[in-house]
This record gives structure tokens, sequence and C-alpha cells, in this order.
């Protein structure tokens, strides 16, 4: 044949970014300038607001230019809770200004990440799910006190986590992500430890004793820390590196202070299943039994330290204090439930309209004077209350075909991994706001990654296969031989050794 040994050449064209040319960056910035110039000269009142386009344009440009980046940089800043800091520092009329500039950021880059690697369209994104329940909600009507506007910004900060999901993005961009998501609760705690060290906000919280807050509130870092546990899982698996495994330690050691119950027993509970159920080229077995072993050699040191057996001042921290005298306690949650209840009762089928959550219990409330708080703390219970019950069950319907569609092409040790996530997730909104919180994003965020990046795997053909498997396969073929690594890696591993071979690897 004509082509044979002719190298196989891939269909996929390079499409030429014209935003990259350096001279056409530079003309740009010229021409600014001279219009800034002239306005400054002959229209005066037009110069800044000329001068504020400039440096919008200017930092959309980067953000095209380098997504992965301000797309790692803006979920960084959301983890660390920044409304919270806002309010204690500047005031409480900062809370929700500063939650809707953080999410509308990650829509901005959202769309930004469209327009650089392309749109997809996400047929089950959950975020179709929150439109069909705005829709109905202005067509049964609105809860009163709830206005359009309202709705509408509770819509947008409802799909803000799922909007990466319309975007092909990169494999840079995934890695990015997910590395970001690995060290979140750690630049936050960062962040909360220089502010307490120059006397601006306390590093923990007294609130039934110490809790660790960072950034942000204690109940937000623990639901960081979970997403950042599940992320070093995911690459511990993938690659068996030791940094991943300590890095999964020291996530759990700062979920453990924040005196988070949930998201501390989630969180565990993933890890175990994952150790018992998952297998890894990259994580040997005799590794997990390792960790198996450490962990019970452990608990009965903890168990005496939380029993109070050894005299320690750690009762003054809420999450030990809540293991001996109030481990079945709700925190008040029980009180808040009622009021939703009774609303979902008055509109069943479709509820009172996105955001009517937010009106359900007033302001001024005794309850909400005891509890700090007027959300439900039961996200089933939200969306009854927001959606009805067809909005629930879409909602639900739609989350669970989107996870069971992107979690298919993925790696063994990444589907059961994220599976389990999810699986976590859906028990654990039962007592907590896991929907509307700023965590959310970073969350979803991380699991969007995952999922390209399983998307990327399989176009590439080892969409079965970790990304570190077939060089884990092949470093291990070069010491003990192509026979060994074949033995070691099973029928997967030959698959990845042949195509190794072929490309000359």
């Amino acid at each position: 044949m004509l082509t044979a040994g002719i190298p196989e050449v891939s269909m996929r064209v390079a499409i030429p970014a014209p935003l990259h040319d350096a001279a056409l960056v530079n003309l740009a910035a010229a021409g600014f300038l001279l219009l800034s110039l002239a306005c400054a000269v002959f229209a005066p009142e037009l110069f800044w607001p000329l001068l504020v386009a400039t440096a919008a344009s200017s930092v959309i440009f980067l953000a095209f230019r380098f997504t992965p980046a301000f797309t790692a940089a803006w979920l960084l800043v959301t983890a660390a809770s920044l409304e919270m800091t806002a309010a204690d520092l500047i005031g409480h009329d900062a809370f929700q200004p500063t939650i809707a500039v953080v999410k509308g950021l990650g829509i901005g880059l959202a769309i930004v990440a469209a327009l650089r690697y392309g749109p997809r369209l996400d047929k089950f994104n959950p975020a179709f799910a929150w439109l069909a329940m705005f829709v109905g909600g202005l067509a049964h009507g609105l809860r009163p006190g709830l206005t359009p506007l309202d709705s509408l910004r509770s819509l947008v900060g409802s799909v803000a986590p799922f909007a990466f999901g319309f975007s092909n993005l990169s494999r840079r961009w995934c890695q990015a992500i997910i590395r970001a998501a690995c060290w979140a609760p750690l630049t936050s705690v960062a962040g909360g430890a220089m502010l307490d060290a120059a006397g601006l906000r306390p590093l923990f919280v007294n609130s039934g004793g110490y809790r660790l807050a960072g950034l942000g509130h204690p109940a937000f870092l623990a639901s960081i820390c979970q997403t950042a546990v599940y992320a070093c899982l995911i690459e511990m698996y993938r690659h068996g590196r030791r940094r991943d495994f300590l890095l999964a330690g020291a996530n759990l050691l700062l979920l453990l202070l924040t005196g988070a119950r949930a998201p501390l027993s989630y969180a565990l509970a993933v890890c175990g299943l994952s150790l018992v159920l998952v297998r890894s080229p990259a994580f040997a077995p005799r590794h997990r039994l390792l960790l198996f072993l450490a962990c019970a050699t452990a608990l009965p040191v903890a168990a005496a330290l939380v029993l109070g057996l050894v005299p320690t001042d750690l009762g003054a921290m809420r999450a030990f204090h809540v293991l001996t005298t109030d481990l079945g306690n709700l925190s008040g949650r029980q009180l808040l439930w009622p009021d939703f209840e009774r609303a979902a009762a008055e509109s069943p089928w479709l509820g009172w309209g996105v955001g009517a959550g937010n009106v359900i219990i007033p302001p001024g409330d005794p309850v909400v004077a005891l509890l700090q708080t007027w959300a439900a703390h039961n996200e089933y219970l939200r969306v009854a209350v927001e959606g009805g019950q067809l909005g629930r069950a879409l909602l639900v319907a739609m989350m669970l075909l989107w996870v069971r569609q992107h979690t298919a092409p993925l790696c063994r040790s990444d589907r059961t991994i994220m599976r389990l996530v999810f699986i976590a997730f859906a028990a654990h909104a039962v007592t907590d706001n896991l929907l509307i919180s700023t965590p959310a994003c970073v969350l979803f965020g991380f699991a969007v990654a995952v999922f390209a990046r399983g998307r990327f795997e399989a176009q590439d053909g080892h969409g079965n296969a970790p990304a570190g498997a077939a060089a884990f396969i092949a470093e291990r073929a070069a010491a003990q031989g192509r026979q060994g690594a074949m033995r070691l890696a099973g029928r997967r591993g030959t698959t990845i050794l042949r195509g190794l071979r072929a490309s000359g690897r």
C-alpha cells in the first residue's frame, strides 16, 4: 500500500488565535492609550469610564490567554469564603455583594472558557432543572416577599456552580483546577493565620467550642476540606505519590479542627470505602494495608484523647466536645424545618420560585436570633419549597443522570471514588446547605475537571486506565522486564504497553 509506513496524522485542526498575536495586542493597547489621552483633553468626563473599560478589557484578555491560571485563582478565592471576612471587617452589608461578585466572576470565567475551548451541550446539567424551577415559579406566582429580580439573582447563584460544564475545557485547565482544590484549605487557613497575627480576625471561633475558621466560616471550611480530601484521594489512586497522601492527611486534620461532624463523617466514609473497593496499579494493596495498620494503631490513642483518659485541653475544641457529649445533636436544625415544611405544603407541586427559601423565616424571627441563620439546612426541603415536588424530582433526576453520564468514561478508580462522593453528597444534603453556598462552586468545579479529564482520556483510547498508569507500567517494565509489568498491570496494562511500543515510547 502507498500509505504503509506513513505515521497517522491527527485530524484535529489547530485554530489560530488572533488574540495571541503580540502586534495586535500592542496595537489595541496603543489605541486605548491614545483614546484615553484624547478624552482627558477634550472630554474629561469620559476619561475614568474609558480607563475602567480599558482595565476590564485587559483583564478579560489575560483571562482568555491564561484561563487555567485565572480559574484556579478564582477557585482559591471562592474556597476562602471571603464573604465572611468582608462581613467581619467591613460590615454585614458586604456579605451578599461579595457572594455576587465571586459567583459572577465564576460565570464570567465559564463564558471565557467556552469562548476559548469551545462550547458543549451538557444535556443533563442540573442548571436546566434550576431554570425550569425559575420558570415554574414565575408561572405559579412567587412567595410574598420574593421579587422577580430576587428570584433571578438566586437563579444565577444556583447555576453558577455548574457553569463550567458547558465548555469543552482542556487538560491543563482540568489539572489546574484539581490541584487548586487540593490546596484550597491550606491557603484559606494560611490567610486566616495572617489576619489573626495582624489582630484583624481570629483564626479560631468559639461556637460550642473552638473551631478552625480560616478566612471564612468553620462549616464552609469543612466543605472545602471535604472536596480537597476527595481531590487528593483521586490523585493518590492515579499516581501513588506520597505528597498526595500527605496532603490528604493534612486536609483531614483541618477538617477535624473545624468541628463539623457530618463533613468529617462523610469524608472518612468515602476514604474508607475507597480503600476497600478501589484497585489501582499506582496504589498497591500492600500500601493500602499499611494505611489500614497506621489508622488502627492511631485509633486507641485517639479514643484515649477523646474520652478524656489522657488529661489534655482538647475538650475546648468543638470536634472533641461533640464526640463525647453532643454527637446526636442537630445544632438547632429541627427548629428551622417546620416553617419550611408548612411553606412546601402550601404549594406542593410547583413551589414558590427559586430564592423562596430566603424569605420563609423572616430575619427578625427568634429562631434566627438563636441560630444566627434562616437557611433551611436541608436541601431537599429547600428545593421542595422553591420548586415543589416536580422541581425537586427534576433536580434529583438531572443530578443522577449527570453524574452517571460523566462518570461512565472515567477510569475505574476515578469512577468509583466520584460516585461515592456524590452518594455522600446526597446523604449530606439532608442536614446542610450544599447547593447555595460558595463551597458548592469548589466541589462542582472540581467534579467538572475530573469529568472533562476522563473525557479526554476516553478520546485517547485509554479511558479505563488512569493517566498515571501508563507511566507507572512503563517504569515497572524497564525495571522488571516486559512480562513482569504485564502480569502486574493485567489486561489493561497489556493494552497500554502495546500502545507504548507502537508509538516508540
